[in-house]
């Protein structure tokens, strides 16, 4: 029975013939050994004989089938190996930027060999330190364009800075922007790091010319120290100082002050025998185990973190018997003298004193974007609780009111009056409770004045000019009356204020349309930020580029990277949002 047309992987097979000249599907023949097998439309077995039988006649055939069959896929997988590279590429460089990684971290062999496993290519080289850092410039562009767009639609900017020094000794100044766009969401973003000698309001002035913000700009915040020349200031511009470091400055007169510091001179003695020796540090975590406590070690206070002296003294209180024990199990010479019940109820009134002082600080300065229009009634609210009463020992009405007198003296040098009009602003404070009765209209006549001011540039610029009325037309007093009391700002202070947990961003959302010569007006004066700790945040990965990564990075470069990883890092928070919603 010879072979015919209906052959198998390329010939090696052919189908049996039955003697009618038909077909039979269900058996083959080798065409090489004249073997005959059973055919199931599977050709599993009939390679496992050419393999088993034919080993030579196998291999050609398998060549020549992955020949044929392989030729399209290699062809779309080269097509598109060069954009998966490109994506590869991309990102990496903004693992780069937002980790705060070298560059040079591309000449890593591990990263190389992890990349190989992941992309199941052994093939695959990793992009050079020069196309990294070209592709790093490439985003930062890109991003600034983006940036550009924003402030040029926004109607006003907030500008905040932020200054501190290298290791180095170099003075680097960060700036960041602040402004509330068309759907009232705050928007924050660096601007840009330079280094400088001084801080200067000039300074501020040469990002603004930069972004093309200039115009627009309505206050710079900045903390005290920074060396704001009021020869240099500009009028258009507004000096808000950051209400946190002056608050945190009250507090250390406050202390010094008041009696206080012997006590705490004692408890960092204290602290410091069990963070100084871990064989002590060892023995007073073995004493918290064994009264089921917290295995925690002590706290120091540093002068330059923010309720550290707090943390000190609750942390030393909850481990008071614990650090009792273990001291008298040393009994040595330089072992500190442990505090006496006297010296623990003093800490007890100081973490009285102070735990307020923390609720505001972290107030003022949160993660999370907190208006001007807070400072105010925050500090109202801390002027209260350091009113001295007659139950006060003296050391406390010593802290009380060197705290009072101290604040009341910062207090003079910031922009009380654009803070005054930013609370009225806000529908959780507009009753303006924490300024005197005698202050409250006079804040509303400004914040009328404005109005006016606003509405007369809107009316100017959409409405076409109207007749002047007839001076022999008398006017009605009622009517004028029935005119005063229908105003946007007085049906804007009959509103009912809205809970502390309620934004304020949100309500004006909700209302701009029926307050269109206000809600500029709040747009205005809620971007401006209670402190310039978000700004201060903002640069805090600063060590890592400019200080840590000099040998892999210039100046220039850790200014892209800093500004960059900001704004990827809103990005990618953007994006876990929109995820969740």
């Amino acid at each position: 029975m010879g072979k015919n047309n209906y052959t198998l992987l390329d010939g090696s097979f052919y189908f049996k013939l039955l003697p009618d000249g038909s077909v039979d599907k269900s058996k083959v023949v080798c065409s090489f050994c004249q073997t005959e097998l059973k055919y199931h439309r599977s050709t599993s077995s009939l390679n496992y004989h050419l393999r088993a039988k034919h080993s030579n006649a196998a291999k050609k055939g398998h060549a020549k089938g992955q020949q044929k069959q392989s030729t399209a896929p290699l062809k779309n997988a080269h097509q598109h190996k060069p954009v998966e590279e490109d994506k590869l590429t991309t990102a990496i460089a903004k693992w780069v930027v937002i980790n705060f990684r070298p560059v040079n971290i591309v000449e890593d062999a591990g990263l190389r060999d992890v990349l190989r496993v992941a992309c199941c290519d052994e093939s695959y080289v990793l992009p050079s330190r020069g196309t990294i850092v070209s592709r790093i410039h490439s985003l930062y562009e890109t991003e600034k364009t983006t940036k550009l767009k924003l402030l040029q639609s926004a109607n006003v900017v907030a500008l905040t800075g932020d200054l501190w020094t290298s290791v180095s000794n170099q003075n680097y100044l960060g700036v960041s922007a602040h402004h509330i766009d068309t759907n009232w969401t705050l928007l924050s973003f660096a601007l840009t790091v330079r280094q400088t000698e001084e801080t200067r309001v000039q300074h501020f002035c040469d990002v603004a010319e930069r972004w093309d913000i200039a115009r627009k700009v309505t206050t710079i915040g900045a903390d005290s120290a920074l060396t704001l020349i009021t020869a240099e200031r500009i009028k258009s511009y507004q000096h808000m100082p950051c209400i946190a470091h002056s608050l945190q400055r009250s507090i250390t007169a406050a202390v010094l002050h008041s009696g206080f510091e012997h006590v705490l001179t004692k408890c960092r003695k204290l602290v410091a025998h069990f963070k100084d020796s871990p064989a002590n540090a060892a023995e007073l975590k073995r004493e918290q185990a064994q009264r089921d406590q917290d295995v925690e070690p002590l706290i120091q206070d540093v002068q330059t973190r923010w309720n550290s002296t707090l943390s000190m003294i609750t942390r030393l209180q909850t481990n008071k018997d614990a650090v009792r024990v273990t001291l008298d199990l040393h009994k040595q010479i330089n072992t500190p003298a442990f505090l006496t019940d006297a010296e623990f109820e003093k800490m007890g009134k100081l973490e009285t004193l102070l735990e307020p002082c923390r609720y505001v600080t972290e107030l003022l300065g949160g993660e999370q974007f907190v208006p001007c229009s807070v400072v105010l009634p925050a500090l109202c609210h801390l002027s209260r609780l350091m009113e001295v009463s007659e139950d006060d020992p003296d050391y406390v009405c010593q802290f009380k009111e060197a705290f009072t007198s101290d604040l009341s003296k910062r207090k003079e040098s910031i922009n009380t009056q654009w803070l005054k009009v930013a609370t009225a602003l806000d529908p959780r404070f507009k009753d303006l409770k924490c300024l005197p009765r005698s202050e409250r209209e006079e804040v509303w006549r400004l914040i009328k004045e404005e109005s006016a001011k606003q509405s007369y540039v809107e009316a100017k610029v959409s409405e076409p000019p109207k007749k002047k009325m007839s001076l022999l037309v008398a006017s009605d007093s009622e009517d004028e009356e029935e005119a005063a009391a229908d105003t946007p700002v007085a049906r804007y202070r009959a509103e009912p204020s809205i809970s502390m947990e309620t934004c304020p961003l949100k309500w004006w959302c909700a209302h701009a349309g029926a307050y269109p010569s206000l809600a500029p007006l709040a747009q205005k004066y809620l971007s401006t930020p209670a402190t310039t700790v978000p700004c201060e945040r903002l640069f805090s990965l600063s060590g890592h580029v400019v200080q840590k990564k000099r040998a892999a990075l210039s100046t220039e470069n850790a200014t892209r990277l800093l500004c960059l990883s900001d704004w990827l890092r809103e990005k990618k928070q953007e994006g876990k949002l929109t995820q969740q919603l």
